[in-house]
């Protein structure tokens, strides 16, 4: 592995009426060269705190930091060969972009002839050619963005870090910016750690997604296992929406089991736990797996609320005392249930999964 984090722990010392704060607890993570991974999680999971240990900013109580086959828990953040981008984009105001971007190399008192060259190489790499005698105060946002990214994308670094580099854009430019991150870390293989809040930014950037509670690592996987094979309730929470519903298990053989849930029997495929005849489970149903329907559908509801989005209609639906976040996809559905319809509901059961009722 190119980067190892092994069994990291961070304690805080008592500070004022608060005593010792374990920020991240035995985390153990593999990051291959040229990967981009994310971690994952709401504010305090110790996200950021595993990302300053890994820039140098912070050291770790116990555990290991290897880089590229060398231990580096000691080694100064200049000195680990990395480069981070900040939320706050930390661009110097009285430095054009040029210098700005220049400022590092010249510190590393690397020749100006070169120094011209890697600049206006990232210039164009972050598609700000021409911009390079620009102010910081003329630049939009998303341009001061690209600045910092460019600064950090300038010193050519093992290993690139970003601690939500995105937080302070609007919408639209987080979605360009994303897509703008994605294509350059591609294009030029660099390892890179991203720390977010944002699971949208997670799913789309990241070949793994690693997601943090508490200190702890819930889950490590491709966007699509975490979202599809969440292994806690937690995950399932925190990747995508998830309703949460009671069931018993019938009988299970291999990875095909029969869970009874609100009355009905369902037949689910590709489950990842071993479950026991009787047992009290809890099955993961995602919104967009619930189809509402007037009638023919597997279990009578009636809708308590309705909310029509444009692109979706969103449906609360009560069946049999639980209630069951529905999303409608199909811009040809014309029909909206209303507030108190009967309705019926059907789950698409080969993208349920199902975890131990005590972990739901």
């Amino acid at each position: 592995m190119y980067l190892k984090l092994e069994h990291i722990t961070k304690v805080f010392p008592p500070r004022g009426n608060v005593g010792e704060v374990t920020a991240v607890n035995q985390v153990n993570l593999d990051i291959q060269k040229g990967e981009l991974v994310t971690l994952l999680g709401p504010s305090g999971c110790g996200k950021t705190t595993t990302l300053r240990m890994i820039a140098g900013f912070e050291f770790p109580t116990t555990g290991k930091i290897i880089l590229d086959g060398e231990e580096i828990n000691t080694l100064p953040p200049h000195k680990r060969e990395m480069s981070m981008v900040f939320q706050s984009y930390a661009i110097f105001p009285h430095l054009n972009v040029f210098e700005n971007i220049a400022y590092g190399l010249n510190v590393q008192k690397v020749p100006k002839k070169q120094i011209t060259e890697r600049v206006n190489r990232v210039l164009d790499l972050v598609h700000l050619e021409g911009y390079g005698q620009r102010a910081p105060n003329q630049l939009s946002g998303g341009q001061q963005q690209r600045v910092a990214l460019a600064r950090a994308l300038v010193m050519e670094p093992k290993v690139l870090l970003m601690d939500e580099p995105l937080s302070n854009l609007d919408a639209k430019l987080r979605e360009e910016m994303r897509t703008e991150i994605r294509r350059i870390q591609k294009e030029l293989n660099i390892t890179s750690v991203y720390v977010t809040h944002d699971q949208i930014e997670a799913m789309t950037l990241s070949d793994r997604v690693v997601v943090m509670n508490l200190g702890l690592i819930e889950q490590v996987g491709t966007p699509m296992e975490i979202y599809r094979y969440p292994n806690s309730r937690f995950v399932a929470n925190f990747i995508g929406r998830a309703n949460f519903v009671p069931g018993t298990v019938l009988e299970q053989d291999h990875g095909t089991i029969r869970v009874s849930t609100l009355g009905e029997t369902l037949h689910l495929q590709n489950i990842i736990r071993d479950f026991s005849k009787d047992e009290k489970v809890t099955l993961i149903v995602r919104p967009e797996m619930v189809t509402v329907k007037k009638t023919g559908g597997m279990y009578p509801g009636v809708v308590r609320r309705a909310v029509y989005l444009g692109n979706v209609i969103e449906y609360d639906v009560e069946i049999g005392g639980e209630l069951i976040t529905a999303l409608e996809n199909d811009p040809s559905a014309m029909e909206l249930f209303p507030e108190g319809e009967e309705v019926t509901a059907t789950f698409a059961q080969d993208c349920i999964q199902v975890l131990p009722a005590e972990q739901g």
